[in-house]
């Protein structure tokens, strides 16, 4: 089916402009500006007044499967990605079983191959005693090898010096880490748990898993990277002091690079006695002068792209006290409409936002064909309404967890449309049961 996406407000490379767009086959097939003629299409979408962006590419989600299912799994949270306006998803390790051989990889691309709604690869991840299996992944099929140098949801801790330097030196493509200082965490719970029991508040949670456990990790994985010239990406930047190990060079010319997660650029320490175990991440969401700093992170390039780390646990789960309530939240449904909100607020531009949320993770990862509106790319699109109030409630989630940390909260942008691979798989609140999505393919 021919698609013509009619006079738009194309937001793509760092400009926005009235245009068409042609889609046939699977791929944008010709991108129509001025006084062009306009082909004929078997649909026409008339987007008058809405933007036209390239689909949303989050590099770090957590989708459940297989084995914690009850919390997500991969077609409900695709559906919940591809109503935001995500299009293509990297899933990590921390299921059950774990993915940390080519066997587990490969049953879930078999999954996702079966159930998802929108495109797909996964982590293979590390552990102390499997490099021989990270060696074997194939680098055109995988997005990245996946390290937790801090352990959080999983017990994935790779905490042997020696595992960690063979890691860094030998393999041959992108290293992706979660990077928080154990022993640091470890001295600093003793102390609160000395001193308050098991009843700690929750805005103790950026003091526990401090910035300091952050840097000292951050900073051991960039020597590591530099000394073995390794292609290293840290994950979810949450702190100003991380920002010095990063530099402002194009991404292309970069060899670490750096991502930033939306509710670190959302939320500060001062929202955890409204929101509680809701906005319990590792990292830890923390102070506000972070957040400004994340945010200046983003603009001057120091940080490169923007994810979720979409984490879903039940409100059951959530409920518990401090040491009992897992961390994580699910963000991958509002992700795009946050961001755009922060440019309503004139925090970003919202041709900044595509770049961080499109086009840099497709540069980043070597990504085949995706993230811009090009022709010959594959046609994964996004329609916004900019002046559509929207607010959040549990109930209209499609989250499998049922709830949003963002619920209450009223944007003034909302996603309409979504096209992948050609197909529109949303339309004004409806998915299309017809899935589209495909593994991503790696230029490496």
């Amino acid at each position: 089916m021919s698609i013509l996406i009619q006079n738009a407000t194309i937001i793509n490379e760092g400009h926005s402009y009235q245009g068409s767009v042609y889609v046939k086959d699977r791929v944008i097939e010709k991108v129509i500006t001025g006084d062009q003629p306009l082909p004929t299409a078997d649909r026409v979408m008339n987007a008058e007044g809405l933007y036209l962006l390239p689909g949303v590419i989050d590099d770090q989600v957590h989708f459940r499967e297989p084995g914690l299912t009850h919390k997500a799994d991969i077609a409900t949270e695709s559906k919940a990605a591809v109503a935001g306006g995500v299009t293509s998803f990297m899933e990590m390790p921390n299921t059950n079983p774990q993915t940390t051989t080519l066997e587990a990889l490969n049953k879930k691309f078999e999954i996702a191959q079966e159930k998802s709604y929108a495109n797909f690869s996964f982590y293979l991840g590390a552990t102390n005693d499997n490099l021989q299996e990270l060696l074997k992944a194939d680098p055109r099929k995988t997005c990245g090898i996946k390290v937790f140098m801090g352990s959080s949801t999983g017990n994935m801790l790779v905490d042997n010096r020696e595992t960690l330097k063979n890691i860094f030196k030998e393999v041959p493509f992108l290293i992706a880490t979660h990077c928080e200082d154990e022993e640091t965490i470890k001295n600093n719970l003793k102390q609160y748990r000395d001193r308050y029991g098991e009843d700690i508040a929750f805005r103790f949670h950026p003091e526990i898993r401090s910035a300091e456990a952050c840097y000292r990790s951050s900073s051991l994985a960039v020597e590591l990277a530099t000394k073995y010239n390794t292609r290293l990406h840290i994950l979810h930047v949450s702190t100003a002091q991380e920002l010095s190990l990063f530099n402002t060079v194009p991404l292309n010319k970069k060899h670490i690079t750096a991502e930033v997660c939306v509710h670190h650029l959302w939320f500060t320490d001062q929202d955890y006695d409204h929101y509680g175990a809701r906005i319990k991440w590792n990292p830890a969401v923390k102070s506000k002068a972070d957040r400004e700093a994340l945010r200046e992170g983003l603009k001057n390039n120091l940080l490169d792209v923007v994810a979720t780390d979409h984490a879903p646990h039940t409100l059951e789960e959530k409920a518990n006290k401090y040491f009992q309530a897992p961390s994580g939240g699910p963000l991958i449904e509002h992700s795009l409409i946050a961001m755009l909100e922060m440019a309503h607020q004139g925090i970003f531009s919202k041709e900044l936002v595509v770049e961080k949320m499109c086009h840099a993770p497709a540069q980043l990862f070597q990504i085949e064909k995706r993230g811009f509106i090009k022709e010959g790319y594959y046609a994964d699109l996004v329609l916004v309404a900019p002046h559509q109030k929207n607010t959040i409630s549990d109930a209209a989630v499609h989250y499998k967890c049922q709830w949003s940390p963002f619920s209450g909260t009223t944007f003034s942008h909302a996603v309409t449309h979504t096209l992948i691979n050609g197909q529109v798989v949303f339309e004004k609140g409806v998915i299309n049961p017809n899935r589209s999505g495909m593994p991503l393919t790696f230029n490496r």
